[in-house]
């Protein structure tokens, strides 16, 4: 899972994965991915992870790249 929101000009976002799927996929990696296209950076546990950033505009696109990095790896 991987929610965004916008809230005073900031982007915030968190991520989660069951624990049957983080040796192949890890949050922070997942959060990290989509907070570098929006200028920032986050971390957290391989269950659960943080980011935030600053570009905004760049949100949507960078939620739409995560199916095709998931994808990569499942």
């Amino acid at each position: 899972m991987l929610l965004g929101n916008v809230a005073n000009d900031k982007v915030s976002l968190i991520a989660g994965v069951t624990k049957d799927l983080t040796g192949t996929v890890k949050a922070g990696e997942l959060v990290n991915v989509v907070a570098q296209q929006v200028g920032g950076k986050g971390g957290g546990r391989p269950d659960m992870a943080q980011a935030g950033g600053s570009d905004v505009s760049a949100l949507p696109s960078a939620l739409a790249a995560v199916d095709a990095w998931l994808a990569e790896r499942l």
